[in-house]
């Protein structure tokens, strides 16, 4: 029961880094854990220590637990993971169910709708729900899980960029595109319109990155 238990208070912290809440080096005190989700610091600690081994928190000796910030290898290997996963969604998408074809776009339509909100950390997540929906034309419960794990590691990279908004925004034209492409049964085209996709954010995050001395 207690591992359940921890288990779900790290599917709790994972979806709050995913969402933005707890960005970057944020420390996790567990005493204001405890207390926000009424567990106690024994299930918290095992809690966190799920988190280690997702890459997603990191324990400092004597100072507690943080949120990861990233390194430019992390990056790298975020979008290469992020490259197998979400290809091999696209290489499935003329099989793939119609609700899972209809959560793409759906995710595209959310973007579009929380940028005229002015709302940039939706798009964010917005983003982040479309290209799991894109990995999730594999069908394939393994991939689902890995790219679950991946967004979390995925909205960390995200505030390497100093302004959300120049970010993401042209990416939205091009999710679009890529939601259109797959509509028209251009599976080829779209998986090369992925690639250049995943190359081009990289190297903007990893820019910015090294823009900050890092």
């Amino acid at each position: 029961m207690a591992r359940s238990t921890a288990q779900r208070v790290a599917t709790t912290l994972r979806d709050r880094i995913e969402g933005g809440d707890l960005p970057p080096g944020t420390q996790l005190s567990e005493e204001a854990l405890g207390r926000d989700l009424g567990v106690s610091r024994n299930t918290l600690r095992e809690a966190f220590r799920l988190l280690v081994h997702e890459s997603l928190v990191v324990h400092r000796l004597n100072r507690g637990v943080f949120v990861r910030v990233l390194d430019p290898a992390d990056v790298h290997d975020i979008y290469r993971m992020r490259g197998a996963l979400e290809t091999a969604g696209v290489r499935a998408a003329a099989t793939a169910p119609h609700a899972a074809r209809e959560a793409v776009s759906e995710a595209v339509t959310r973007a579009e709708q929380a940028a005229r909100e002015g709302d940039w950390q939706e798009v964010g997540s917005a983003d982040l729900r479309f290209h799991r929906a894109l990995a999730a034309l594999a069908g394939s419960a393994r991939v689902d899980a890995a790219m679950d794990r991946l967004m979390a590691e995925l909205r960390l990279a995200f505030h390497e960029m100093p302004s959300p908004r120049r970010f993401h925004e042209p990416f939205m034209a091009r999710n679009r595109t890529l939601a259109a492409l797959l509509e028209q049964g251009e599976y080829g085209r779209a998986e090369a319109e992925l690639t250049t996709y995943l190359d081009d954010a990289l190297r903007l995050i990893l820019d910015a990155m090294r823009e900050a001395g890092r």
